[in-house]
């Protein structure tokens, strides 16, 4: 007892001597500092990476007697094994339209055998639809898309709102689209089987749209939601997607305005993965896609949830986008969700009041490593942002007076060192975030951007410790270079940490104030240091040397585990997105402005603790040599960005023939080429050693007098391209016609109408384009969009696309002309057809310019044709 007394004594006096003095000899060695910093590399590893890619135990066939209401994943995995046998399914395919279509009437009538007739009512119809709507500026026309819609209701329920559930069968060219969407389509098709099979009825029936037109602009949700007979009495809903293959769901969208949707996400969902922030960052317009989520919202006024798996999206719209990538377990963790969910939304009071249950604000909401689902109003992280962050700097302030009185030293030079350090955290967070940047500028100045796209964990030390090195250099050097007698190092380094809380505090106001909800984050990361500090002032453990960093670390768990859960996955995803995000964006940026807010978040109040270990600059110079270690790594092979079959580098092109007619009907030019859409930072670069690109422009170099630069471009994703000119022409697998039926001058002998007729493959665009002194003032497409020029400019683009039936276009277009003459040119019209199906033949010298590509990269091409116009 004596010897334990007289250990506290001389602890007691040690911990003295390191509040009174600053002494680099009481200090811990330099090199415990590495085993510090690994500490929380392998709690990542520990805890975070194991929780985020955990999927749930599968049920099996056999096992279903013994688990009755389960989702069966494996009875699922067998569908998507049919479906990845079928190949691709493109709008105007047999396989599409015909074979996808007799499989999912199969499934139905498997259902209807084995379904409860005493209960339930099933429902089947094929829906074959034609419309258009406006969407990126574009036109968007369709003709007899198909869909599947099946609706299953409750023989004693009454009511008129319905439930939507919703995913896509059709895929991208040359893909087959097991993970985008048929995992989707099979999650729905076993969830169905599993309701219709239930003993307990639910009180609102369900809609299940098994969507035939995703791929091209969304066009079979329009259909239904402004057509179908049913989508009326549909009051929510839910979409499944994928911009990946296998692993789990995220939600990443609900509402809007319908904070119920979240609270039967967080009742139902078995396996929660969601979060406010991706919401936000996907409303900003960075991600270049979307999903059916924007089309019932939209034209149907739905509110709904947007769930879609985001793992592994390198194969997304590939090729390689096969059975093999998608687990059982896999397809167990979205069924879980998607079940649990439809049960619980079809039993819910609010679907009967989904206008009455609106309100004026969005939900806050994120899930903890998986483990559980939280969600508030957002009036309420209001209310909680503000109190937290105001009491937390209320806090602060009586730190800061707090050690003036234990120090007997004024108030004033005590503000002084904190305004200090304060100014040095602004540096900080400049150099945490600039760091990473500066290496992004540098990679892409040398052609070396994505060198982490195959070996992602290169990001570690090409921004996460150069953001690290920011975060506490500054600090570092001042506590190293200006010493103070006054001011013990210890509580130096608290008040280092209390500026950073201040910022972050200020921070989670000011975007509280603009409504964004993701400010829930700065709001964890100011609780649990106050929570800290609360506990240090209370026991007075921060008068006790570096004790007060015991406790620090003790509550910074939690905020680093979720922080890293969070910015992992947020790296998961935009990894594989960096290799479509086109050419002109520098997409190392974006991962190392991530890179740097997950480690500000995570780490900004642990890694200014090497202070408190001897020489804190050698660790410093420790961390450097560890990024230039990585940087010879990056400029290596091991760098190269892409891998045949699980890495690769996208390249969509066309192999192009192009006729251009003048006024009086004679060709002025005819040529071919390929059109080529770079989709990486890299552009060509990669492939000049296999193919031979002599002669290759940029499309921007020949735009000159040229509607559309004379290329037959498809919308997003197809613009700053490349053009590749080729002697011998490219044989189109089929006729596209433009047929003038008749011209018409109008009674006030100021306006002209033509009449066309359009024939041609499954795929169309038309460029119209007006010259000078004409106007379009009418046409037979989307009605009033000529009279929209903030929305659309000349040229006009209409796309078109046919489903189940390929009869001819007939419209007309309608122009005025100030002069009144019409004996002259008028307008100019391109026509495009798109023979998109891998049924259609590529001649042989496009066979043998697509096998010429390395093997690591993926081509969606097709060939096509392009025919301009004067009348």
């Amino acid at each position: 007892m004596l010897n334990f007394k007289r250990k506290l004594t001389i602890m007691d006096n040690i911990s003295f001597d390191l509040a009174e003095k600053d002494n680099p000899r009481k200090k811990m060695p330099w090199y415990h500092a590495f085993s510090f910093l690994f500490l929380w590399a392998a709690l990542f590893f520990a805890v975070v990476f194991p929780l985020y890619n955990v999927l749930p135990i599968s049920v099996n066939i056999d096992e279903e007697i013994f688990k009755p209401g389960q989702f069966v994943a494996e009875r699922a995995q067998h569908l998507l094994l049919e479906l990845d046998r079928l190949g691709p399914k493109i709008i105007g395919d047999v396989v599409n339209e015909k074979t996808m279509i007799d499989f999912l009437l199969r499934e139905m009538d498997i259902v209807h055998r084995v379904m409860r007739h005493d209960l339930y009512d099933l429902e089947v119809d094929v829906q074959q639809v034609s419309g258009s709507y406006l969407h990126l500026e574009i036109v968007r026309m369709y003709q007899a898309v198909q869909n599947v819609v099946v609706k299953l209701s409750s023989k004693k329920s009454n009511s008129t709102s319905y439930l939507l559930v919703n995913s896509h069968y059709d895929t991208k060219p040359g893909s087959v689209g097991v993970g985008d969407a048929g995992s989707m389509v099979v999650t729905m098709l076993e969830v169905l089987r599993q309701l219709a099979t239930s003993s307990d009825p639910f009180e609102h029936p369900i809609v299940f749209l098994f969507n035939g037109a995703e791929e091209s602009s969304l066009q079979g949700a329009h259909g239904f939601i402004t057509q179908h007979r049913w989508s009326p009495s549909c009051k929510a809903f839910i979409n499944l997607d994928s911009v990946g293959s296998g692993g789990r769901e995220i939600l990443f969208r609900g509402g809007p305005n319908h904070r119920w949707l979240m609270s039967h996400y967080k009742a139902a969902a078995k396996h929660p993965f969601a979060t406010t922030m991706a919401e936000e960052i996907f409303q900003t317009g960075v991600i270049k896609s979307n999903t059916d989520f924007k089309i019932f919202r939209d034209f149907g006024r739905l509110p709904g949830l947007d769930m879609v798996i985001q793992y592994n999206g390198y194969v997304y719209h590939t090729k390689y986008d096969r059975f093999e990538f998608i687990t059982r377990e896999s397809l167990q963790n979205t069924g879980d969700n998607v079940l649990s969910l439809v049960k619980s939304l079809s039993n819910s009071k609010e679907m009967q009041f989904t206008q009455q249950t609106q309100s004026n604000g969005e939900s806050v909401y994120f899930d903890f490593l998986g483990l559980f689902f939280v969600t508030y109003p957002e009036y309420v992280a209001m209310v909680v942002n503000t109190i937290v962050c105001g009491g937390g700097i209320v806090l602060l302030y009586i730190s800061l007076w707090y050690v003036s009185k234990k120090l007997d030293y004024q108030v004033a030079a005590v503000a002084v060192e904190f305004g200090s350090l304060f100014l040095l955290e602004l540096v900080s967070i400049f150099l945490a975030v600039g760091l990473p940047m500066l290496m992004a500028i540098f990679y892409d100045a040398g052609n070396r951007t994505m060198t982490y796209f195959t070996n992602s964990w290169l990001v570690v030390g090409l921004f996460i410790i150069p953001s690290v090195i920011g975060l506490v250099l500054p600090l570092t050097l001042y506590l190293v270079i200006n010493r103070s007698d006054k001011i013990p190092h210890s509580y130096r380094l608290q008040m280092a940490n209390h500026a950073h809380c201040l910022f972050i505090a200020l921070l989670c106001i000011i975007l509280t104030i603009f409504s964004v909800r993701s400010a829930y984050i700065l709001m964890i990361s100011v609780l649990f240091y106050v929570a800290a500090l609360s506990i240090n002032l209370i026991t007075k453990l921060h008068d006790r040397g570096y004790f007060w960093s015991l406790v620090l670390c003790t509550c910074q768990l939690i905020p680093f585990l979720y922080f890293s859960y969070l910015f992992y996955a947020f790296l998961i995803i935009a990894i594989p997105m960096t290799g479509r995000n086109g050419t002109e964006t520098n997409p190392d940026v974006v991962i190392a402005f991530l890179c740097a807010l997950g480690t500000i978040m995570a780490l900004a109040f642990l890694v200014p603790l090497i202070n408190v270990f001897r020489y804190p600059i050698i660790i410093i110079g420790g961390l450097t040599c560890i990024t230039f270690i990585f940087c010879m790594i990056s400029v290596s092979e091991m760098g190269f960005p892409y891998r045949p079959r699980t890495n690769v580098m996208r390249v969509n092109f066309l192999q192009v023939h192009r006729k251009f007619f003048k006024y009086n009907g004679s060709v002025s030019e005819e040529d071919s080429g390929y059109y080529i859409a770079l989709q990486d930072r890299r552009r060509e670069q990669p492939l000049r050693e296999k193919l031979d690109l002599t002669g290759l422009l940029h499309i921007e170099n020949i735009c000159d007098n040229l509607m559309n630069c004379g290329v037959p471009s498809f919308g997003q994703g197809w613009s700053g391209g490349r053009w590749l000119p080729r002697k011998a022409p490219v044989t189109v697998p089929g006729v596209t016609t433009l047929e003038l039926l008749s011209k018409t001058i109008l009674e006030s002998n100021y306006s002209i109408r033509y009449y066309f007729k359009l024939t041609g493959p499954a795929h169309m665009t038309i460029f119209v384009n007006p010259l000078d002194g004409v106007r379009l003032v009418d046409w037979s497409f989307l009605r009033g969009v000529p009279d929209c020029p903030a929305k659309c400019k000349p040229p006009y683009q209409i796309y078109f696309s046919w489903g189940a039936d390929s009869s001819p276009i007939n419209f007309y277009l309608e122009f005025t002309k100030t002069s009144g003459k019409f004996k002259e040119p008028v307008f100019e019209i391109g026509i495009s057809g798109h023979y998109r199906s891998y049924v259609h033949k590529r001649d042989s010298q496009s066979a043998r310019f697509i096998k010429q590509f390395p093997d690591f990269v993926h081509t969606m091409e097709w060939p096509a044709s392009y025919d301009s116009y004067i009348f």
